[in-house]
């Protein structure tokens, strides 16, 4: 006997945003130098955090009107206006003297070694290597390496 079973299409059940439409969670980056992160979605809640790194990745969990649920790669985070956000990708290296490559094969060049927290610019993603950017070089890296994609996400 055969059986033939049908896998849901997994954008399609993902999360929508209710403001954007967009998936939920999504990551960006952080488009200001400092960032108030509040308790809650308004000027009237009390600032937990402020972020203090420019393109930093972040994870955005829910959205509520002109604000933005996020967190960061350890977990913290709160709400953020919608304004201090940029669609441009970015991760977190999280592995010290990363090799980033001059193609996506274990065996090519060596074009740098980036340390452990420095944050990359992504320019596209299979399903295991990202191309990025950081410091002036630009290579491949093991996605399983970065804070940032989803490990199934494909990026052009």
């Amino acid at each position: 006997m055969l059986a033939i079973f049908a896998l849901p299409d997994i954008a399609a059940t993902q999360e929508r945003g209710p403001v954007t439409n967009l998936p939920i969670p999504r990551f960006v980056s952080m488009k200001a130098n400092e960032a108030n992160i509040r308790r809650g979605p308004s000027l009237t809640h009390r600032i937990d955090w402020v972020f203090k790194r420019k393109d930093i990745p972040l994870e955005i969990t829910a959205e509520h009107g002109h604000w933005r649920r996020v967190r960061d790669r350890d977990g913290a985070g709160g709400w953020v206006h919608y304004s201090l956000l940029s669609g441009v990708r970015t991760a977190i290296i999280e592995k010290d003297m990363l090799d980033l490559l001059s193609r996506p094969q274990d065996n090519a060049m060596v074009v740098a070694r980036l340390e452990l927290g420095v944050i990359a610019r992504i320019s596209s993603c299979d399903v295991s290597w990202c191309e990025v950017s950081a410091g002036g070089y630009e290579g491949w890296a093991r996605k399983a390496h970065l804070w940032g994609v989803r490990p199934q996400e494909t990026l052009d």
